[in-house]
């Protein structure tokens, strides 16, 4: 059931908003550049992995060379007694690994011998993860070529995962909007708390990771209640109109997210529990464990938020509140408290979200910034105020951002996701589970 039932009419302000976050988008990377924040010694970026043969046993002393772009050589490594070797990287990019097949023990050889060189790309603060196929060599090439219908069910499966964390957070963008009319730019920011405060207790007080998360998420509902109670409630009690408050929250995810920048720096961080992992098999499917379970626990909570929305008293309240407010409030509905634990939820989503984003790549202080316009394009694309269609536009952006990468380059999967936004919404403009708008 949708929040709202006037899609068409706020497209024209989310529109408005993605050229203001273009605008201001600039400024929040110039301190990379420009700033005082001094250059790390040692660069946040590396690349590695672990050797194993046909059993699962390490392979040690293989060496491993890591070039760059322009053929220039960064390092070399060699496998340890437990198989891992890793080169620091100056940076991020596209780099280069070479095995030396003479260097592999005897009766351990490459499954595929023509494959000696694989080149992943490397992003801010990521530590890249790379695996040779070892075998014994009997039927080497064969066995380990990949079939397209495995690769593709594999970008599949890397697109659920990515889709599942963008909808988890325009869910929650889309219950503000669908029961506030607001279009909260600082939405991005609660995302970035969840991930920045589940990486300082897990790094400076030493709380394991889930526990870290869970009360990460909490706090991050706090904030979302804080915007609402200090900034937000006061600015629609005043009448001053969506296009104000929406300014407003562009404001305040600028200060937001600097004083993130502030208070935990320009470097890239990486949470230590799960941060290595072997791939797990299920049948053609190869992903780590932490991303199984990205899988598994987003898709839980999208459910359960489902039958909470269709089950419950509080999300009777919530769709009550957004088709009309007036006659909720007359019915006897507690608006202000609806309001609130909308809030609460919705900001809880963009933390699991954010700690998700953090365990799948690294935590940045402009991380809520860099996955915004993905999480406006799945709010607009599932259909403006739905929480069933913000569900379902970011496994629709996931799905295509990732396998777009099967027949372009990994640079071009945003454009990709963007297009089909715009074919979508020009056959249908109330998006896909939206409703279509009356006049007269």
């Amino acid at each position: 059931m949708p929040f709202v039932h006037r899609p068409t009419r706020r497209l024209i302000l989310v529109l408005l908003a993605f050229a203001a976050l273009v605008v201001c988008a600039p400024s929040a990377s110039a301190q990379d550049d420009g700033g005082e924040e001094p250059a790390a010694e040692e660069s946040a970026e590396s690349i590695g992995g672990r050797l194993q043969d046909v059993d699962r046993e390490p392979v040690e002393g293989v060496t491993l060379t890591v070039t760059a772009e322009d053929g220039s050589e960064i390092g070399t490594a060699t496998s340890d007694d437990a198989g891992e070797w890793r080169v620091p990287l100056p940076g991020p990019g596209v780099y280069t690994v070479t095995i030396d097949p003479e260097t592999l023990p005897e009766g351990v050889e490459l499954r595929d011998a023509e494959r000696t060189s694989l080149s992943p790309e490397v992003r801010a603060g990521q530590d890249r993860t790379v695996l040779f196929a070892l075998g014994d060599g009997t039927d080497a090439r064969a066995e380990n070529r990949p079939s397209r219908t495995s690769r593709l069910l594999n970008l599949a499966a890397e697109g659920v995962k990515f889709g599942v964390m963008i909808a988890l957070a325009a869910l929650g963008l889309s219950m503000v909007f669908g029961v506030t009319n607001l279009v909260n730019f600082a939405h991005g920011e609660l995302l970035a708390f969840g991930a920045l405060v589940a990486w300082w207790l897990e790094d400076s007080l030493g709380i394991p990771l889930l526990l870290a998360a869970l009360v990460a998420v909490a706090l991050a509902g706090m904030m979302g209640v804080g915007f609402e109670t200090a900034v937000f409630g006061p600015v629609r009690r005043r009448k001053s109109g969506d296009i104000a408050a929406m300014v407003i929250s562009i404001g305040l995810a600028l200060v937001v997210r600097y004083v993130y920048l502030i208070l935990f720096g320009g470097e890239p961080r990486s949470y230590s529990d799960y941060r290595l992992q072997q791939t797990v098999d299920l049948g053609p499917l190869s992903l780590t464990p932490k991303s199984w379970a990205t899988i598994v626990v987003g898709l839980l909570v999208l459910t359960a938020f489902g039958w909470a929305l269709r089950s419950t008293r509080i999300g009777t309240a919530m769709r009550a509140v957004s088709v009309n407010k007036d006659l909720a409030e007359s019915s006897g509905i507690d608006v202000r408290r609806v309001v609130l634990a909308t809030w609460l939820v919705g900001a809880a989503l963009a933390g699991l979200s954010g700690v998700m984003f953090g365990l799948a790549e690294s935590v940045r202080w402009d991380m809520g910034n860099d996955v915004l316009l993905l999480i406006f394009a799945a709010v607009v694309l599932g259909g403006l105020g739905t929480a069933y269609g913000a569900m379902v536009g970011g496994l629709v952006v996931g799905l295509v951002t990732q396998l777009s990468t099967y027949w372009f380059a990994p640079d071009l999967k945003l454009m990709f996701a963007l297009v089909v936004l715009i074919v979508i919404l020009v056959a249908r403009p109330q998006g896909i589970l939206g409703v279509k708008e009356r006049f007269g």
